[in-house]
């Protein structure tokens, strides 16, 4: 008993060009340009912990325009957490939002890591008029139980 490919039916090409359930042809949705958007003002968030440093520059409605880590420019373990590190992702973020032409800054910072300020002074010499420092590190206000202390 041969079969034949005679019974099989294949699947329709798939076109470009989506339909709705009604039958009629739907346009795909337009993407959106990541073009040279020209900011002059923005936002610089520095999130300093412990273990790393983050600098995000955004524009004044919250969208990246550029972003480095510590961890992302090769420092490891402990090294991650200098101020040495922290100036270099500054100047790592300047150089990808140089085309941008970003020239003022409000800068937030977060967390109780030493690159804070080594950050903020390396923003200030790359050419930044800043004109705000805000310190966002997230106080509680006696929410959750601390862990007891630990005893060695």
């Amino acid at each position: 008993m041969s079969e034949t490919n005679d019974n099989k039916q294949e699947a329709p090409k798939e076109s470009a060009v989506s339909t709705a359930p009604s039958g009629t042809p739907v346009a795909p949705l337009p993407r959106k340009k990541r073009g040279n958007r020209q900011v002059t003002k923005g936002q610089a968030r520095i999130q300093s912990t412990y273990n790393n440093t983050i600098v995000t520059i955004t524009d004044l409605n919250g969208a990246t325009l550029g972003w480095a880590s510590a961890g992302l420019l090769g420092f490891k373990g402990a090294k991650k957490s200098t101020p040495y590190a922290a100036s270099q992702v500054v100047a790592n973020v300047v150089e990808k939002v140089a085309k941008h032409n970003v020239k003022e800054l409000q800068v937030f910072v977060k967390g109780v890591g030493s690159g804070r300020d080594a950050a903020i002074r390396a923003l200030a010499g790359n050419g930044f008029d800043i004109s705000l420092i805000k310190d966002t590190t997230p106080i509680p206000h006696n929410g959750c139980r601390k862990r007891k202390p630990r005893r060695v």
